[in-house]
């Protein structure tokens, strides 16, 4: 009598957990990608989410705007380095993405490409702990810059190769829940993270204890390379790799010739908007408060509870129609910020008190979690093959352009109040929803529905 395989059970409780999580009853669903990674859906859904949470959560540990900035100022940093770790994580990873397709696109399978970014950003992330170890002022606000720099870089390759990956791996109308529920998890524990900063257990330890968290949050960075090991990825497409300066001008051409493609990456730079306005919700409560030791942990748990309670809605209305959560999510962002700037200007007792921005942070956080799952799900399924790559190149190089100049938003605190400021950010993302819902719906349920 022949004997099944001992990862036959495995595969079966994967498969029964995939259907139960996803609410699997469509046998066509897996019509855009091979018969043969349809088989293999469940697990490769699973390890994607057990990867994802991994680095998502080393990303809330590793946090530019608290944990980095705080080790900055336990080492005594000059303020100069403080300023520039935001742009350099954000764009480091965004700008150079053309080239990097380059790379990505020579490679029959991809997940690999990933694995090396994950293990780069954990070697990042454990440089910056021997860092907060070893040096300090200014040599070790240089140290963290650096380390950063190659974190970024890193990041890239994990941005174009897990988006080309996930579409060859999950069908359409299930990748949105692998983003949701991963966020989700993380969210979780990112809450826990901002526990500890509100309780003030960080500032007691000093920079060994900070450098104790960078280390642990190398390894996650560690063990997601391993889950994403394991996904099982059929060989794609690997022409157009040859040359990559030309190639990367070539793709440019997308932004003229591609119109659908042309108004995603247009309406996706506008609903930077949800991203941009968080630390001026921050600011505002410094200015109207003062209560920032208050605040800052409750802005973390904020963040954290975002994520947790609406990621996986978000991922599963993605997977119904990515364009209407751009729609709405953008539409959220906005009216946010304007109903932040009303209370300030009308209610100026209630906005005396410190609780209220960490509300008014956690309803944009929401919306930021619904735009950043809705774009990222529409680009994945608005193309497939080598063409999926260059949209996500592409949209990503300008997108990381636009952060430098929008970043410049924040000269404007000089000459106007920061309510001003919110109120031009609320503007761009009404514009950004505006623009998406003349986007075209690439969700093949919403299309047809």
């Amino acid at each position: 009598m022949e004997q099944k395989p001992a990862t036959m059970p495995v595969e079966g409780a994967l498969d029964k957990a995939y259907r139960t999580l996803v609410n699997e009853e469509d046998a066509r669903v897996c019509r855009d990608i091979s018969a043969d990674a349809c088989r293999v859906v469940p697990g490769n859904f699973f390890l994607q989410i057990a990867a994802q949470f991994f680095t998502k959560l080393g990303d809330a540990i590793a946090n530019p705007k608290t944990v980095l900035a705080w080790v900055l100022s336990a080492l005594s940093a000059p303020g100069l380095f403080t300023a520039f770790l935001v742009p350099v994580r954000e764009s480091g990873s965004l700008l150079p993405q053309l080239l990097i397709a380059s790379f990505v696109r020579r490679r029959a399978v991809r997940k690999w490409t990933y694995v090396l970014g994950n293990l780069l950003q954990g070697g990042a992330v454990l440089a910056m702990a021997g860092v907060a170890l070893t040096l300090e002022g200014a040599a070790a606000g240089a140290g963290i810059i650096a380390a950063l720099v190659l974190f970024s870089l890193a990041r890239g390759l994990c941005s174009v190769a897990s988006k080309d990956v996930l579409g060859k791996t999950v069908p359409k109308t299930r990748r949105g829940q692998v983003n949701g529920w991963s966020a989700a998890a993380a969210g979780l524990v990112t809450v826990g993270v901002g526990l500890v900063l509100w309780l003030g257990m960080g500032e007691a330890g000093g920079a060994g204890f900070y450098a104790l968290l960078l280390a642990g949050a190398a390894a996650l960075w560690v063990l997601g390379a391993g889950f994403y090991a394991a996904i099982r990825e059929e060989p794609g497409e690997t022409a157009g790799g040859a040359n990559a300066i030309r190639e990367a001008v070539d793709r440019l051409s997308l932004l003229a010739e591609d119109p659908p493609f042309r108004r995603f990456v247009l309406a996706r730079a506008l609903l930077l908007c949800s991203a941009l306005t968080a630390p001026f919700i921050v600011m505002l409560a410094y200015e109207q408060t003062g209560a920032a030791a208050l605040a800052l942990g409750l802005f973390v748990i904020a963040d954290g509870l975002a994520d947790l309670l609406s990621a996986p809605f978000w991922g599963r209305f993605a997977d119904a129609s990515s364009r209407r959560v751009m729609i709405r999510a953008g539409l959220a962002a906005a009216l946010v910020g304007i109903a932040l700037v009303a209370l300030v200007h009308l209610l100026p007792g209630v906005a005396g008190h410190a609780a209220v921005y960490p509300v008014f942070f956690f309803l944009l956080a929401v919306a930021h979690a619904g735009v950043r799952m809705g774009r990222k799900t529409y680009v994945v399924d608005l193309a497939g093959g080598n063409k999926r790559t260059d949209y996500v190149a592409v949209s990503n190089t300008v997108i990381g352009v636009v952060l430098l100049l929008t970043g410049l938003i924040g000269a404007l605190t000089a000459v106007m109040p920061i309510t001003g400021v919110i109120l031009i950010l609320s503007a761009m993302g009404l514009a950004g929803a505006w623009l998406s819902a003349r986007l075209p719906e690439v969700t093949e349920e919403a299309a047809t529905g």
